[in-house]
């Protein structure tokens, strides 16, 4: 059984992207919008501030408190679409309950989403036309390239089907000639189907509900989830039973988590190099 060091990977692609910026006659710039009072997005805002600093992007944060009006952020969100500084911008989710969050984030320049939301850029997704691909989807793409872990004709099952993970990631692995299953909370016979997967993704917010008796001997296994449970962070898949059948697997933490921060800087950059071959 491998262990897939998400950290690792990460580390190494944030080191690349650092170099790839200082050969650009231009400094990237991203754009965060967050319009909600909850603590958990604070922390994730200041860390992909933290890890926009630390590459050589120039990361610009706009804080809305409660009062703030729909009409005032979407009116920031096309003063940044005009900015030619700024190649990314981010609606931080979620948002304030008065804000039509769906509403705003399709205002943001399909050529500037690196979230990858926007309703033209799933388009794009859906159409294997690709232009910026869901972080986390993205970063889970990239460390089974980095394993050298085969796609194609491959039985990739999804356990989760947010738009967030589970179904861009099904769009992207449908693209790369892979064989896919989504399930959910309505599925039936939910073991047997998992049973059936060369490749086994679960992203549901259940601490270690995957449990050995789910898998296909060799699988591999990504785990999607984070949970806090007693100080500490856990997986959607129980870690200790899986890694005894699977033949590669992710650790929570230290698996995907790293790998959506590492996957939006590599988004902006790309915005960046778009602009700078373009100037």
């Amino acid at each position: 059984m491998h262990i897939i060091d998400g950290e690792k990977i990460a580390t190494t692609i944030k080191e690349n992207l650092k170099t790839e910026i200082e050969n650009l006659k231009i400094k990237p710039g991203l754009a965060i919008i967050l319009a909600n009072n909850n603590p958990a997005s604070a922390i994730y805002v200041k860390n992909k501030e933290k890890a926009c600093e630390k590459i050589g992007i120039a990361c610009n944060i706009y804080s809305f408190n409660e009062d703030s009006k729909e009409q005032d952020i979407a009116s920031l969100i096309k003063d940044l679409n005009a900015n030619p500084a700024i190649d990314g911008i981010i609606l931080q989710s979620p948002t304030f309950p008065h804000l039509n969050e769906n509403y705003l984030v399709s205002l943001i320049a399909p050529s500037k989403d690196v979230d990858g939301f926007s309703p033209l850029n799933i388009g794009y997704l859906a159409s294997n036309t690709e232009n910026f691909i869901a972080a986390t989807p993205l970063g889970i793409l990239k460390l089974l390239e980095y394993e050298h872990i085969s796609l194609t004709g491959k039985h990739i099952v999804i356990i989760g089907r947010s738009k967030i993970v589970g179904r861009p990631l099904a769009l992207a692995l449908l693209n790369r000639d892979a064989t896919v299953t989504i399930c959910h909370s309505k599925t039936t016979n939910l073991k047997a189907l998992t049973k059936t997967a060369d490749i086994l993704i679960v992203a549901i917010g259940k601490p270690e509900f995957i449990t050995a008796d789910y898998l296909k001997k060799d699988a591999v296994v990504i785990d999607v989830g984070i949970n806090r449970i007693n100080n500490k962070v856990i997986g959607d898949i129980d870690f200790a039973s899986c890694s005894k059948v699977a033949s590669a697997i992710t650790p929570v933490p230290k698996g995907v988590g790293p790998m959506t921060i590492a996957m939006l800087l590599s988004n902006c950059v790309k915005s960046a190099k778009r602009r700078n071959n373009n100037g």
